[in-house]
């Protein structure tokens, strides 16, 4: 679910992000299981191991490496390259590989698996979801629409440790992207080697990372990652093997961590409630800020008037209770958002404050039932109109569509008075062709980031990106965002300062309701030591952990 101008972030799912976990056990839990094995479940399974097509990398990245791998704090750590270093214009950055690199199937990883693998990755009829992200490096845009050689692409081979890559404007987050599998090598041999079954099985695939996949035939719901020993770093690689079980269920999954049969459980609201004392109990956040957007485009011109009205978006908005729905409603460990931009995204260069803790959305979040009532009757006379009709659009695809939208439904007819709720919660396909599409009041979205940097969220909100639901526009925010992305992009400070006021003119205005941040809660077993874990891009790391 995205668009950018140039690089930007990419919606992850919820069932994207729960894929990918860590472990669990205390003493009424996996005692018994091996030191060097760490057994895990997922709610799906993997939809693909091709790096050019995957549409989320929360477990893969343990299996695919880039020039980075992420590490703690959304930090890059040490990958593929030795060394990097960028040009003072901040246009060109050039990547030399370590020595002696090899695949899993023993092949060597050289400059020129990173300029196939872009390359690949932008080439049309590839049909990568995420080329997109490319778009800041020289003619990328133009690749992936066809109307150039994916040999003009701004990425070069010297030698075979060395790649150079040219953007069309710096980019400040580079260094955090190139962390993303998305950006890392391919064998071309191998590619070419299996044709059309390359990446369809596990065996028919090679890997770059600290683990490679065995057992894995594109649909069963059991397969494995097991060391890599040809791993430039495996030496630091203590687990031998994961194991990956789908589990369709909460109870069946809180059975087997019971049963000693998993190593981490992800538990609903209710199973929370019962277990949140317990000392292996663990809450793991996400930038994942679930939103209500407003349609301001509505085919129905009262509710146009209506959602272009500020004191009635306010009203609406006043009107919702966020802690009751984060703590009562969910109950999953989820918060209250301090503004549309994730809290522990990114921190400040100038005073190290975290982006969120400027709260800007503090006044328009408040719950008061009096004020919206207020500014609801305020709105109406404003718009010439005494009552409202407005449907709710959610994807029933996520357990917690329905409580919620009920919620909404329950609590603005309650303070509002002559406002009527109307509920649609379809598939998530359904749901997501009509809010790309326009058609719908208000829609119950989400955005998650991909990297961690402001921008992963406020570039959705510039005018005319496909993910702007509902099409909200303001030119200042719009220039802000470019200033950021442009003028001010190799001035840190002044980009922050650019961001910050961009989310605050965002949030005065009402643009959106943001509602949670989403959260997942766990029982982990209690001798596991040296998780990764990040909000963002590859969220679960293992290639340090081990049980102690």
């Amino acid at each position: 679910m995205k668009h950018r101008k140039f690089l930007l972030t990419a919606v992850v799912s919820v069932v994207a992000l729960t894929l990918a976990a860590c472990g669990s056990n205390n003493s009424s839990s996996a005692e018994g299981t091996s030191k060097s094995t760490l057994n895990l479940s997922a709610q799906a399974t993997l939809d693909t191991i091709d790096i050019s097509k995957a549409t989320g990398f929360g477990q893969t990245g343990n299996v695919f490496e880039s020039f980075y791998r992420l590490g703690k704090n959304g930090k890059p750590a040490p990958g593929l390259a030795q060394s990097s270093q960028v040009s003072k214009d901040g246009k060109t950055w050039t990547f030399t590989l370590r020595k002696n690199l090899k695949w899993s199937n023993g092949d060597p990883i050289t400059a020129a698996d990173f300029v196939y693998s872009w390359r690949r990755s932008l080439t049309p009829k590839t049909l990568s979801p995420y080329s997109y992200l490319f778009d800041g490096v020289k003619n990328a845009s133009k690749i992936s629409a066809g109307k150039m050689s994916p040999s003009k692409l701004g990425i070069k081979a010297e030698g075979k440790r060395k790649v150079v890559i040219t953007l069309n404007k710096p980019i400040s987050y580079f260094k955090v992207l190139m962390a993303y599998p998305l950006f890392g090598p391919q064998n071309e041999k191998v590619v070419k080697k299996y044709g059309k079954k390359y990446a369809t099985n596990s065996k028919y695939m090679v890997y770059s990372g600290p683990f490679k996949i065995t057992g894995w035939n594109g649909t069963g719901d059991t397969w494995s990652f097991v060391k890599n020993n040809n791993y430039w770093d495996k030496k630091v690689v203590k687990l031998k093997r994961i194991n990956y079980q789908v589990v369709k269920t909460y109870s069946t999954g809180l059975n087997m961590y019971y049963q000693k049969k998993l190593d981490l459980v992800n538990l609903d609201s209710e199973q929370v409630k019962n277990l949140k004392s317990r000392s292996d109990y663990k809450v793991y956040p996400y930038s994942l800020v679930n939103y209500l957007a407003f349609n301001y485009n509505d085919t129905n011109a009262t509710n146009k008037k209506a959602f272009n009205n500020r004191n009635i978006r306010l009203a609406l908005s006043l009107a919702l209770d966020r802690k009751t729905v984060a703590n009562k409603i969910l109950g999953d460990g989820s918060s209250v958002p301090k503004g549309f931009v994730a809290s522990d995204l990114a921190s400040s260069p100038i005073n190290g404050k975290d982006f969120a803790d400027e709260e800007y959305g503090s006044e328009v979040m408040a719950y008061n039932e009096k004020k919206a009532k207020q500014l609801w009757k305020k709105g109406l006379k404003e718009i010439g109109a005494n009552k409202l009709t407005f449907t709710v659009l959610a994807d029933n695809s996520q357990g917690h569509s329905d409580p919620l939208t009920q919620y909404y439904q329950s609590q603005w007819t309650k303070v509002l008075p002559g406002i009527s709720i109307k509920i649609a919660n379809v598939p998530s396909t359904v749901a997501t062709s009509r809010a790309k599409n326009g058609d719908f009041d208000i829609y119950l979205g989400h955005w998650g980031a991909d990297f961690n940097d402001p921008i992963s969220f406020l570039q959705t909100k510039v005018s005319g990106t496909s993910y702007n639901y509902g099409g909200w526009s303001n030119k200042e925010y719009d220039a802000l965002v470019k200033k950021a992305e442009n003028q001010d992009a190799n001035n840190p400070k002044a980009r922050w300062k650019d961001m910050l006021a961009a989310e605050k003119i965002y949030m005065q205005d009402v643009g959106g309701l943001p509602i949670y941040q989403q959260s997942f809660a766990y029982l982990q077993n209690s001798k596991l030591r040296g998780v990764i874990h990040n909000t963002a891009g590859t969220q679960w790391s293992y290639k340090y952990a081990y049980f102690k």
